[in-house]
């Protein structure tokens, strides 16, 4: 179940990262915290020749991330988690301090301050 639900954080966040309205996306990227920024740039980071899967993980035939990559999200994704109020010790003991679980909490609180960004803009105009 785990590697579903960081597969659907996954996803969700890339659908939002390639999602192209116009202005409206160029209004969101620059409402974004820096926080929400670093997130989306540790994201985008997987992509880069040096974290895509090696030939080893790919042979594993798994959606879920490997730990070398999902270690590549965690510093962003804590950072993340503590800039809404949660502290460090509250992040470890909801979490456990598994990464995929720290990584989903942070995707979820992207995606909604995302909507609430995107509900602002809306309510600009």
């Amino acid at each position: 179940m785990n590697k579903h639900l960081l597969l659907s954080a996954f996803a969700a966040l890339t659908l939002i990262s390639c999602n192209n309205e116009g202005t409206a996306v160029n209004t969101v990227e620059s409402m974004k915290t820096p926080q929400m920024e670093k997130f989306d740039k540790a994201f985008k980071s997987l992509g880069d020749p040096e974290n895509r899967p090696t030939e080893e993980e790919k042979k594993r035939n798994t959606s879920e991330l490997s730990d070398r990559r999902k270690a590549l999200l965690v510093p962003a994704s804590k950072e993340l988690i503590i800039s809404t109020g949660v502290t460090e010790a509250e992040l470890t003991r909801k979490t456990g301090g598994d990464m995929s679980q720290i990584i989903v909490w942070a995707t979820e609180i992207y995606i909604q301050k995302s909507d609430e960004i995107r509900k602002n803009i809306k309510s600009e105009k």
